[in-house]
């Protein structure tokens, strides 16, 4: 198992570069797509590190319920760093668990309240709220997504300008961007080195929603003025309301509309910045899913033999 079962807790590191560079150079579709992978892979490969580290740490202290094999001195000779990596490991791996359960939890409970607080609502995939304070998010829901508005913010707005805010929220439910906010989210919490790529997906899918919406309504202006618009009229708002579609830093978006729209080439040449950036992120990944496999079956080999030889 080798020093190698550590690697996946510092290989997120390699995936910094692309973070920025996939939201200025890549398709938003495309970036928020390969960031999210990228980061689920490097979170599941440092938490399952964590757990290996763990079993080895747990195995050492007194009056665990593990075989006694478990920690012989031939076994903590195969496995090294076991002393004080594997005990260290265990207040770790609890913390992201705890962490990681928080974060799925208040999700859940966030959720759970918005719907009740739409339920009044009459049905139908829009529902608009009474509400002075302006405000207009996408609702994923078991049986129908809705786009809910406040009524402040529809006075705000213009027709063209509310077609594009609809055309906004309804490309989030399409593109189920809650579920790649989440899945970022969650990584971050497993792993810290990975919040670079949590920022970068909350931009990028913002993105790619905006660039929906401009094709939805034909005028990439008009999009870009409903953003611009409704960003002044809801400052200092409820900031809990943008939770299943976080608002990425809005004058950038708002240039980006004004600006060419993006090619929607998939991967990029090779030999260029935002090419190599994505190379290393995905080597890194790979060398991280190659390392957790590697240091699964030799811990896996190590306390079969250590347990049946006992």
């Amino acid at each position: 198992m080798g020093v190698f079962v550590f690697l996946p807790l510092v290989l997120p590191l390699t995936a910094w570069p692309i973070a920025r560079l996939a939201e200025q150079h890549l398709h938003p579709r495309t970036a928020t797509r390969l960031l999210t992978v990228i980061a689920a892979v490097l979170a599941a490969c440092s938490t399952l590190c964590l757990a290996l580290v763990m079993v080895v740490g747990t195995a050492q202290l007194p009056g665990n319920p593990l075989p006694d094999s478990w920690s012989d001195p031939e076994v903590r000779e195969a496995v090294p760093y076991d002393e004080v990596a594997g005990r260290l490991a265990i207040p770790a791996l609890i913390t992201v668990l705890a962490s990681c359960s928080t974060a799925a939890w208040r999700h859940r409970r966030f959720r759970r309240g918005v719907e009740d607080a739409v339920r009044t609502a009459r049905p139908g995939p829009v529902a608009v709220l009474p509400d002075e304070a302006p405000y207009a998010y996408a609702l994923p829901g078991r049986r129908q997504d809705r786009v809910v508005v406040s009524t402040g913010m529809l006075a705000a707005l213009t027709s063209r300008e509310r077609r594009a805010l609809f055309a906004h929220e309804r490309a989030h439910l399409r593109g189920g961007h809650h579920r790649y906010l989440l899945t970022v989210r969650l990584a971050a919490r497993a792993n810290p080195f990975l919040r670079p790529l949590c920022t970068a997906v909350s931009y990028t899918s913002e993105r790619w929603a905006d660039e929906e919406a401009a094709a939805r309504v034909g005028s990439r202006r008009t999009v870009a003025r409903a953003i611009g618009k409704a960003a002044l009229i809801s400052r200092g708002g409820p900031a809990a309301l943008a939770h299943f579609a976080v608002a990425g830093p809005v004058p950038r978006r708002v240039a980006a509309l004004l600006g060419p729209a993006p090619v929607g080439r998939a991967w990029p040449p090779v030999f260029t910045m935002v090419g190599l950036a994505v190379w290393a992120a995905a080597g890194g990944a790979t060398v991280s899913a190659l390392s957790s496999a590697n240091a699964a079956v030799t811990l896996y080999f190590i306390l079969h033999a250590a347990t049946f030889s006992a």
